[in-house]
């Protein structure tokens, strides 16, 4: 009888261990975009999962039986359906998610190292895409400057009055603290950073990306202030070809063109571009405020699926560009004057290689080499240099239950070479970098995201960089959110920033890594969100952003009594502290965006405190839209910049800018007209630019526009 009773005992185990089935699905988003995160709950059970890195999740011993199975992601409505195990299929079944109302919740971010929803990353992220990318390429198809100044805690620094070149500030922090990657490769650092956001048009962009606050620890050192990642379109399932033309007042016009495709096996992206504007002056001073120019751009990119796991691609992309700025009766007369020239070639190749391994496991394998030849000159100097850098990563990502791991390992090499002049001391260099990473990002409850990073840079001549990084992200309930985090950072000392470039590096002596230490920073942010209905019809979207970073012994160009300038630690920091405030409203067709910056910089140099030169405390932003569907755009912007401190001890006024932009749309193609600082604000209006002869002027500070009023409008074509 015992061996009876331990026989039917067995076997009923058995069938019970039989009977125990797996779910496997995959969970995209309406436009087929992997989810990753998605809580999937199979409650009467007590049986849960996520999703990973491929948009998979799996749950095991599930018994027979039928069961209800929510699936739930911030940001998309949540889903329940019912299976019946054992399953019917055997393969994975896909699931699609409807994301909510707030269309901005669907954008999936890359350049945090791991792709998910923005919903779903601790580290904060700001994303301008879709329909936003387009309306600023309207304003300005040529560049992306306006795409990035029109947003909070970003300003554009012109640092050039007749060349117009700009750099990009975060947080009131310089240029050169700012890290602008592409698609996650690093292409405008160091001298190759002159004149980056003037030379990228928008048209073939999917979205921006905005880190602010050290990113260090995700890609290395210059990312103190912020990162900004451009990330580009890449092939769909329909063919996609894109025409723009645009003129403006100022006799300036814009050519570009994209096309992508996907076949089975292979896909294919082109871009080109071709921008150009006769040499314009606005006040009438016998300066250029826009430069004499002619830029064209040319990228093909070539994908190649070689399985549903396993993708690679290629591309290259060269950028041809003179461009000069200075006396009017020069440009067009060749009169003697002042001039200003900048002839760049700007080539680019990039290579990126992913396999999924498996349902847990990715690896990934890219490189980019840049090849960046710039000549500037004025009247009696020139200075022209070659920057060759070169970039190449190995990163591996396991997706376990409730944890996310990224690790991997980059190498880095820049190389700058200068054409020797006569009694000018070159400024070349070379610097390597080997880099090491680990990121964990990990959800141990489904209101909670705890994400930490560390990173480990051998500089040569610099030594070792420990980079640390934490950030958490608390979903209090669905319409509450909040962010914190913090790291540090780290640059490495460099002639190529704003001080330099408005002296055309006239008498700057090269960086001597023995009287030269790196700059290190620490920062800390925190945010909160908060999103309802006001009235029942009123959609409401709120955030608030707290920030302090604190740079130490920072480079300051220092003159060494001779006439002769070198870039040295000082004895002291800089920090930053503010707020930004972002109220969203849409009621039907209108969206109104409210957006406040407050920043306040400071330098403490040898025990003295004073107020950060180019950095007003309080920048106001306006937008109202009006949208019917695939048939009328219509968008008025106001913004408001207070007084800033100058580099000569002066201090600028404060102004207003504003705009408006119009376009009509049809099936296959739009018109778009853009009325730009229609009040016609410009620095000339109300200070100088600069001082002394217009054969040998001084310029003064460019801390407000010059172009003044301009329109534009053009065509645009889909097929």
């Amino acid at each position: 009888m015992r061996t009876i009773i331990i026989a039917i005992t067995t076997l009923l185990s058995l069938n019970g261990i039989q009977a125990q089935h797996i779910l496997r699905a995959r969970v995209v988003d309406n436009s087929s975009n992997l989810l990753v995160g998605v809580s999937v709950v199979v409650e009467s059970i007590k049986k849960n999962g996520t999703s990973d890195s491929t948009g998979i999740v799996t749950i095991d011993n599930i018994p027979t039986g039928t069961y209800e199975i929510t699936f739930s992601h911030v940001g998309y409505e949540e889903l329940k359906m019912r299976f019946t195990f054992p399953l019917s299929i055997d393969s994975v079944i896909l699931v699609k998610m409807k994301a909510q109302e707030e269309e901005e919740e669907e954008i999936i971010i890359t350049s945090a190292r791991i792709s998910r929803s923005i919903a779903n990353i601790p580290t904060r992220v700001e994303t301008i895409s879709g329909e936003e990318l387009e309306e600023k390429a309207n304003m300005k198809p040529g560049d992306i400057r306006m795409l990035l100044s029109e947003s909070t805690g970003i300003q554009t620094q012109q640092t050039s009055a007749t060349s117009a070149n700009s750099s990009i500030r975060i947080q009131g922090l310089d240029g050169k603290y700012t890290q602008i990657i592409r698609d996650g490769l690093p292409m405008y650092s160091g001298y190759s950073g002159g004149l980056s956001i003037m030379q990228v048009a928008p048209l073939d962009l999917q979205q921006v990306e905005v880190i602010k606050g050290s990113a260090s620890t995700l890609y290395g050192g210059g990312a103190i202030a912020g990162l900004v990642n451009l990330v580009s379109r890449v092939p769909g399932n329909k063919r996609r070809l894109d025409f723009m033309a645009n003129v403006t007042s100022a006799g300036g016009w814009d050519f570009s063109g994209f096309y992508s495709q996907k076949f089975k096996k292979t896909g294919v992206t082109l871009f080109s571009s071709g921008n150009s504007n006769r040499a314009y002056d606005a006040a009438d001073l016998g300066l250029t405020s826009i430069p004499q120019f002619e830029r064209y751009t040319v990228s093909p990119k070539l994908f190649l699926y070689f399985t549903d796991k396993t993708v690679m691609n290629v591309g290259f992309t060269g950028i041809f560009e003179n461009r000069v700025g200075g006396d009017m009766n020069y440009i067009r007369e060749g009169s003697p004057g002042y001039f200003e020239k900048n002839k760049t070639k700007r080539l680019t190749g990039e290579f990126s290689f992913r396999h999924v391994m498996d349902d847990h496991s990715s690896l990934q394998a890219k490189a980019s080499i840049n090849n960046f030849d710039r000549r500037m000159e004025i009247p009696d100097y020139f200075f022209q240099g070659l920057q060759q850098s070169f970039f190449s990563e190995l990163n591996y990502v396991h997706v376990a239950n409730r944890m996310q791991w990224v690790g991997g390992m980059n190498f880095i090499t820049d190389k700058f070479s200068e054409v020797k002049q006569q009694g000018v001391d070159p400024r070349d260099y070379t610097q390597q970098t080997l880099g090491v990473f680990i990121q964990n990002t990990w959800t141990p409850v489904k209101w909670f995201i705890l994400e930490t990073g560390l990173r480990g840079n051998q500089v040569n001549k610099y030594g070792f960089n420990v980079l640390p990084r934490v950030s958490a992200l608390f979903k209090i309930t669905p319409e509450l959110s909040s962010r914190a985090g913090g790291g540090l950072g780290y640059k490495t000392p460099t002639v190529f920033n704003e001080d330099a470039e408005r002296i055309q590096y006239q008498q700057v002596l090269p960086i001597n890594p023995d009287n030269t230490n790196t700059e290190r920073s620490a920062g800390i942010n925190l945010d909160i969100n908060y999103r309802t209905k006001l009235f029942g019809e009123i959609g409401f979207t709120w955030n608030q952003l707290f920030f302090y970073t604190r740079l130490n012994n920072p480079l300051v160009l220092t003159g060494m009594g001779n006439g002769e300038k070198q870039f040295l630690n000082a004895n002291g920091h800089i920090d930053t502290r503010g707020t930004e405030t972002n109220l969203r409203f849409s009621y039907k067709d209108f969206k109104l965006f409210v957006g406040y910056t407050y920043t306040n910089v400071n330098t403490h140099y040898d025990g003295q405190k004073q107020w950060f030169t180019l950095s007003p405390h309080h920048r106001l932003n306006n937008v109202l839209v009006y949208e019917k569907e695939e048939s009328l755009k219509l968008g008025l912007e106001a913004y408001y910049t207070s007084p800033q401190k100058l580099s000569d001890g002066g201090m600028g006024k404060p102004f207003w800018v504003c705009g408006f932009m119009a376009e009509k749309l049809w099936e296959k193609f739009s018109i778009f007209i853009n009325f730009e600082n229609i009040f016609d604000t410009r620095q000339t209006r109300f200070d100088t630019i600069f001082t002394g002869p217009l054969q040998d002027p001084v310029f003064r500070d460019i801390y407000a526009p010059v172009d003044g009023f301009i329109v534009n409008g053009g065509l645009k074509v889909r097929f």
